[in-house]
This record gives structure tokens, C-alpha cells and sequence, in this order.
């Protein structure tokens, strides 16, 4: 079997060369998704104890199980939790699970003990990064010490995960901005409500801001069926996601989006496999390179993960 490291370069060379049409095992890597377990001594902060679909142990044995017939040879675990902890607890499970390619944690820029827990945990080549909310990150760009342990982020080589609204993309653009070698990932397309018609003009309007902001911002092409809000069932019709997926798809391009699922979160609208085939088939429909590309080659790249 293939390394982490050598399935990741075998990924990100496939990418920018040609692809053969009978190409099949091309590096899948599922770039969000959330591992954790209630039932360990010191509980966990989310999901609450009353969500009867998330309140349970969700780790890499089951995910693993279930998308291998879809070919994910990776994922990339994002923290949820605020206890620093945590990302070492998540590190311990990524040691022991190579589908695990890369963890993204949870610090506070507000912490004023940042730069001692970013330089603990960056000692291991498995965290590639942080995720902040963007009122933090906003926050942060108008104080000079906050602002000092985003540049220290980009300074490690680690990567800023942003989640929030439409705002999201704005955010991120003044980052790229203030440190324009840190790769930026939006999360989730900026949640947008996803209803069959156009976007909402505000969304489409903070979308082309992120865009132009430069080669180093991606945007995850995740949280497709969360965006339906629909519990009793996302829609399976690809017809009903393509007025928002074309809007990413021409704001962003294959180089910049990576698949992400939100999964378990994902489950409260729709199977793993309706969560995948909407992605996938929508990058199919570009060609093989483009399918590559957001199956798999862009999240090494915006990670890092074959520089480890």
C-alpha cells in the first residue's frame, strides 16, 4: 500500500498531467469531516447529549467502512471543539488511522497562550492547520496581536479554515490581504440557503470579493445537502444544487475547490452516498483533470500535505 506522503504526490501529479479516461484509482481525499466520542471520561462539547443522529462515537473505522466503495483513499478532520485538548486528542487518533491525511484544530487568536499551543502541535506533521468563525478572524485583523498569530500561522506553513455566512468570503479576502502567503479556505461556500434558485444577490456579491483575493484562497465545495436546511430529506436531483454549484465552480474553478463532506453532520440530510455522488458527478461533468482536482489534488495542495 501506498504511503499518506506518496499517495498524496500520485494525487497531485495526476492533477496537471493528462488523465487517462480509464484511469480509476485516482487519490479521492475528503477534505471535512469531524471525528469524536462522547463516551470518553471528559465527554465532549458537541454535539449536545439530546441530537439522537450525532450524539455518538463517530470515528475513522466507521467513515472508512462506508466510503471505501466510493474510492476516498483520505480525509481531513476538522476540530469542532474550543478545549485545546482536544487537537491532541484528535492527533492521537489521526496517528493510528492513516485515512487520516491531515487534522485542522481549534485555537483562539484571542488565546494569549496562541503561539505556545499553534508551535506544540505544529511539531506534528499531521496538523495542517486552524479553523476560526470569521467574526474571530475579523476581530483579530484590527488587533496587532491577533494579527501577529495569524502571520504565525503562515510563518509554520499551516493552513486558516474560515466558517460563517456570506460575510465568510469578505473576511477572508482582507486576510489574504494582510498575509498574502497564507492558503485561506472558506468552509462550506459560506453556508449559503440552497433552494433550487439563484443565490441570494448578497452571497453572489461577497463571493466574487474572495475570488479575485488570489492564488492562495480556496473554498470547499462541502455542506451541498446542509444547505437545503430539508432534515426530512435533501433533494438527490443534481438540477437542484447547480445555480449555487455554478456560481463556486465560476468564481473558483477546479483548482480551488476541494470536496468536503460535513459528515456526520451531513447525515441529518442525506447519505454519505448522496453527499458524494452530487460532488463527484458534478466534477465529472468538467472532465477527468477537473474531477482530480477537486476529488483530491486541490486539498493537498491548499494543505500542503505532500510538502510534510
Amino acid at each position: 500500500m501506498l504511503t499518506r506522503r506518496e499517495l498524496l504526490a500520485t494525487g497531485a501529479a495526476l492533477a496537471v498531467a493528462p488523465v487517462r479516461a480509464d484511469e480509476k484509482k485516482l487519490p479521492i481525499i475528503d477534505s471535512h469531516t469531524h471525528f469524536y466520542d462522547p463516551t470518553r471520561k471528559e465527554g465532549v462539547p458537541w454535539p449536545g447529549k439530546g441530537d439522537k443522529v450525532l450524539y455518538r462515537p463517530v470515528l475513522p473505522a466507521e467513515f472508512e467502512k462506508f466510503t471505501k466503495p466510493h474510492g476516498v483513499t483520505g480525509t481531513v478532520v476538522v476540530e469542532a471543539s474550543p478545549w485545546v485538548e482536544d487537537n491532541q486528542w484528535l492527533l492521537n487518533v489521526a496517528k493510528d488511522n492513516p485515512i487520516i491525511v491531515g487534522v485542522v484544530g481549534r485555537l483562539l487568536f484571542s488565546d494569549a497562550e496562541f503561539g505556545a499551543h499553534l508551535k506544540r502541535f505544529a511539531k506534528n506533521t499531521l496538523f495542517r492547520g486552524i479553523r476560526a468563525n470569521a467574526s474571530e478572524a475579523k476581530a483579530a485583523l484590527d488587533d496587532v496581536k491577533q494579527l501577529d498569530r495569524i502571520k504565525a500561522l503562515s510563518d509554520t506553513g499551516l493552513t486558516l479554515d474560515l466558517n460563517g455566512g456570506a460575510d465568510t468570503f469578505v473576511v477572508a479576502a482582507r486576510v489574504a490581504e494582510k498575509v498574502p502567503k497564507l492558503h485561506v479556505v472558506v468552509n462550506h461556500m459560506g453556508n449559503p440557503l440552497i433552494d433550487g434558485k439563484e443565490p441570494p444577490a448578497e452571497w453572489l456579491k461577497a463571493l466574487k470579493t474572495w475570488a479575485a483575493a488570489g492564488a492562495n484562497v480556496f473554498c470547499k465545495f462541502s455542506a451541498l445537502v446542509d444547505g437545503t436546511r430539508k432534515r426530512d430529506g435533501a433533494p438527490t436531483d443534481a438540477a437542484f444544487y447547480k445555480p449555487v454549484a455554478d456560481a463556486v465552480w465560476k468564481a473558483f474553478g477546479p483548482e480551488r475547490l476541494l470536496f468536503g463532506s460535513n459528515w456526520p453532520v451531513s447525515d441529518l440530510y442525506a447519505k454519505y452516498e448522496t453527499v458524494f455522488a452530487l460532488a463527484s458527478k458534478y466534477a465529472d461533468a468538467h472532465g477527468a483533470k477537473a474531477r482530480a482536482a477537486v476529488l483530491g489534488a486541490t486539498a493537498a495542495r491548499a494543505y500542503r500535505l505532500e510538502e510534510r
